[in-house]
């Protein structure tokens, strides 16, 4: 597995432990994770891991300012 596609796969295991339901930013999703005993480098590391999911649609991205995103819940 590509290490994009692991941490992709950490970060969605995290937000559905959290229960994540509203869309959040990189530095929101960031705090989580740490919260939850995980690191990421940088806030920019998790918008560019989402952002490169987004583009086959296991995430949203809610395009306002800043940006916010949802990971979409594959088994339901």
């Amino acid at each position: 597995m590509r290490i994009r596609q692991r941490e992709f796969e950490r970060i969605r295991s995290v937000l559905r432990e959290a229960d994540a339901e509203e869309p959040l930013t990189a530095r929101e999703i960031l705090d989580v994770l740490e919260a939850h005993g995980e690191e990421f480098d940088s806030a920019h590391r998790v918008a560019t891991v989402l952002g490169r999911q987004a583009q086959s649609g296991e995430v949203e991205i809610v395009r306002e300012q800043p940006f916010r995103y949802r990971v979409t819940d594959r088994n339901g």
